[in-house]
C-alpha cells in the first residue's frame, strides 16, 4: 500500500464502531426474554477493541447501552462509550440502531439490522458518522455448541465516500462449569474512491467468558493479521495484538 493511503486509512478505521460488543450486546437483549420490553447494559473494558482495532488508543472504556424489544421481534436502542482517536478526534461515540429478529427454525435464527454511528465532543473538522447495514445468522449447532455468520456494508465509511465490506464468522462452545469458549475470524476490505485502490485485512479473538450472576466476564485475545495488517501495525499500535477483560452487567 502507498503511506499517504495507510493514513487515510488508520484515520478511518479509527472512526469505526463498536460492532463486536454491540452485536454480542444487541444479540443477547434480543434473545432474553423479560417481563419489560426494555434491557440495560452497563460495561467496563480495559480496551474497547471493534474488529481487532483498539477505539480508545489502549485505554479504558465505560460502556452503556439500552434497548427496546417488541414482542413480534422488532428491536430499537442506543449504545454509548468513551473513545480516544487522538487531540482533534471525538470523546464520545453513540450509536443507534433498529432491528428484526425472528427464528426460523428450533436451530436457526436470523438477525437484521442497522446501525448509525456517530461521534462527539471532538473538532470541528472531525465528522466520521455514517450507516451500516448488517445481516447475521446464528445455528444452535447443539446444546452446547453455537455458530454464527455475519456480513455488513457501509456505503460511506468514516463519512469518507469509501465501500466497507465486512464479514465474519464464529462459534461458542460450552465447556463446562459455565466457562464458554468463543473463537472468531473476520474479513474487512475498505474501497476507497478516486482510484485510490483498497485494503483488506483479517482479525481474529479467542476467548473465555462466564456469568458470575447478572454479571458477564469476558476475557479475550484480539489480533490482525494477513493482506495490509502488517503494514497498518506499523503506523499506530492500536492494531497490535492486546488482551482485553470486559465485565457487563445486564439489568
Amino acid at each position: 500500500m502507498k503511506p499517504i493511503k495507510l493514513s487515510f486509512a488508520v484515520a478511518l478505521v479509527l472512526a469505526a464502531m463498536p460492532l463486536v460488543s454491540f452485536a454480542q450486546e444487541a444479540e443477547a437483549v434480543v434473545e432474553e426474554e423479560a417481563e419489560s420490553p426494555f434491557s440495560f447494559t452497563l460495561a467496563a473494558t480495559s480496551d474497547y477493541v471493534f474488529r481487532g482495532v483498539s477505539q480508545t488508543d489502549e485505554k479504558p472504556a465505560g460502556q452503556v447501552g439500552v434497548t427496546y424489544t417488541a414482542p413480534f421481534g422488532l428491536y430499537a436502542g442506543l449504545w454509548a462509550s468513551n473513545v480516544d482517536f487522538g487531540d482533534a478526534g471525538p470523546d464520545i461515540e453513540l450509536d443507534g440502531f433498529v432491528g428484526y429478529n425472528t427464528d426460523l427454525s428450533d436451530k436457526w435464527n436470523l438477525d437484521l439490522s442497522v446501525v448509525r454511528y456517530s461521534y462527539h465532543k471532538g473538532s470541528d473538522d472531525f465528522d466520521g458518522d455514517y450507516n451500516e447495514y448488517i445481516a447475521k445468522v446464528s445455528y444452535a449447532a447443539t446444546e452446547k455448541v453455537g455458530l454464527t455468520g455475519l456480513v455488513a456494508y457501509a456505503d460511506d465509511y468514516a463519512n469518507g465516500d469509501i465501500k466497507e465490506f465486512y464479514s465474519n464468522i464464529g462459534t461458542s462452545i460450552d465447556v463446562g462449569a459455565g466457562v464458554s469458549l468463543n473463537l472468531g475470524v473476520g474479513y474487512t476490505t475498505l474501497e476507497y474512491p478516486d482510484d485510490l485502490g483498497r485494503d483488506d485485512w483479517f482479525d481474529g479473538t479467542i476467548g473465555v467468558s462466564r456469568d458470575f450472576g447478572p454479571i458477564n466476564a469476558n476475557l479475550g485475545y484480539y489480533d490482525n493479521f494477513g493482506s495490509d495488517a502488517d503494514a497498518l501495525k506499523d503506523l499506530s499500535d492500536i492494531y497490535d495484538d492486546r488482551v482485553v477483560l470486559t465485565l457487563t452487567l445486564g439489568l
